[in-house]
This record gives structure tokens, C-alpha cells and sequence, in this order.
């Protein structure tokens, strides 16, 4: 049951995390643009990346269809890898810490996550599988 509580309290604060981004993109459209342009992209990805932040967050609550759940997940560890990476590549490592926490976030919530669902993901048990095998408390076999 304890696992059940560490995936919402992970999802809840990566959820919380991807929607006050999204807020500060609607918020401070210039701004961020501005910024995002200073990183070497173009301006335009400015309202793409604040709809996909939030028909993230609404895939992984909602989990319509794990399919599109993982896809949801990857598509959030590559925008967070990515953040953290611009940030450290034009000297403001201060910047990547949201997204660092945002990865840890996403992987605490992903592994976690078919203890709090009926429908479990496959890749779900593959993390968990991985670590209870490479920590030497547990085998699969």
C-alpha cells in the first residue's frame, strides 16, 4: 500500500510541476519565448509545448489508454532531458534544477505506477524487475 502512496505523491508533484509550467507559458508568453529563443529554438514551439504539457499531465491522471500513458511518460523524459541539457549548455545550470527534480519525479512515478492502476503498463514491472534483480534482494526467475 505504501507504493501506492509514493506513485500519487510522485505524480501529484510532477503533475503540480508540468502545469505551473504550462501556466507561466500562457502567463509570460513573451518572456518565454524570449527564452526559449535565447536556448536556440525557434519561438513557435512556445503554444505547441504548452499543449502538449497539458495533454501530458491529462494522459497520465486520466491513463485512457496505457499505451498513450507511456508515450506520455516518454515524451516527458525527453522534454525534461532535454530542459535540464539546454539550461546546462548555456551556462545556467540553476535552470535544469525543475527539470532535474522533474526527472526524478517522472521516474519514481513511473515505476511506481502499476501498484495504483488495475491496468498495468509493461514497462512498469521492467524498471521494477531491473532494480530488485541489480540490488540482489529479489529474483525474477
Amino acid at each position: 500500500m505504501q507504493v501506492h502512496y509514493i506513485y500519487w505523491i510522485s505524480t501529484a508533484l510532477l503533475s503540480l510541476l508540468y502545469i505551473a509550467s504550462a501556466t507561466i507559458y500562457l502567463t509570460k508568453r513573451e518572456w518565454v519565448r524570449q527564452t526559449i529563443i535565447d536556448f536556440g529554438y525557434p519561438g513557435y514551439l512556445v503554444p505547441i509545448l504548452t499543449a502538449v504539457k497539458i495533454l501530458a499531465v491529462a494522459t497520465i491522471l486520466s491513463r485512457i489508454s496505457v499505451p498513450l500513458s507511456d508515450l506520455a511518460y516518454a515524451g516527458m523524459f525527453f522534454h525534461l532531458l532535454l530542459s535540464a541539457i539546454a539550461h546546462i549548455g548555456v551556462r545556467k545550470p540553476g535552470g535544469a534544477l525543475p527539470a532535474g527534480l522533474g526527472l526524478v519525479l517522472l521516474m519514481v512515478s513511473f515505476a511506481t505506477q502499476n501498484a495504483a492502476h488495475d491496468t498495468p503498463s509493461p514497462y512498469g514491472d521492467i524498471v521494477t524487475e531491473h532494480h530488485l534483480t541489480s540490488s540482489g534482494k529479489g529474483s525474477v526467475y
